[in-house]
């Protein structure tokens, strides 16, 4: 019996936490700056968001399943539905990465406030594009798949241990 494929749907889970790290990160640092209209480059601050890709590496999962035992191979192909990689006619599992974090280019939001220091000649104050509602809902929608990917290890784990019991 080959141990790799646990292992990878351990790493796959692992790839979408450190994702969702990054991501939770990304929206903290938005939130902190939502009202900050003066970073080192004389600009307000610019809302980041994580990019995140599927990798390519690692073994498509229906042949994981194939090699791991011979009884597999012999189950109904109509189980198991593939989505086949355009390039090499497989279905790559083996997880996320986190690109880049990027800069989104969206306008500033404009607030009337001529006492303030960074006002221009019109009285307006150019502030982050950042809506503390949408950040909030990204922040919810991370941590439910930061927890997802967490609940899927404890799956992985209590499997391989009920697979020693035998």
């Amino acid at each position: 019996m080959k141990i790799a494929p646990l292992f990878a749907s351990i790493d796959i889970s692992a790839s979408g936490m450190s994702a969702q790290r990054k991501r939770l990160t990304a929206i903290a640092s938005n939130i902190a700056n939502v009202e900050t209209t003066r970073t080192e480059n004389g600009q307000p601050y610019r809302r980041k968001i994580v990019v995140t890709k599927e990798t390519k590496e690692g073994l498509p999962f229906g042949k994981m399943l194939a090699e791991e035992d011979d009884r597999l191979v012999v189950t109904n192909p109509g189980h198991i539905r593939t989505v086949l990689d355009p390039v090499n006619g497989s279905d790559p599992a083996s997880g996320v990465r986190s690109e880049e974090t990027v800069q989104k280019n969206n306008p500033y939001r404009l607030v009337y406030d001529p006492d303030h220091p960074d006002a221009n000649a019109n009285g307006y104050v150019r502030y982050p594009n950042i809506n503390i509602v949408v950040e909030m809902v990204d922040m919810i929608t991370a941590s439910r798949e930061y927890e997802a990917n967490a609940m899927a290890i404890e799956s992985a784990k209590t499997m391989a241990k009920k697979a020693l019991e035998i």
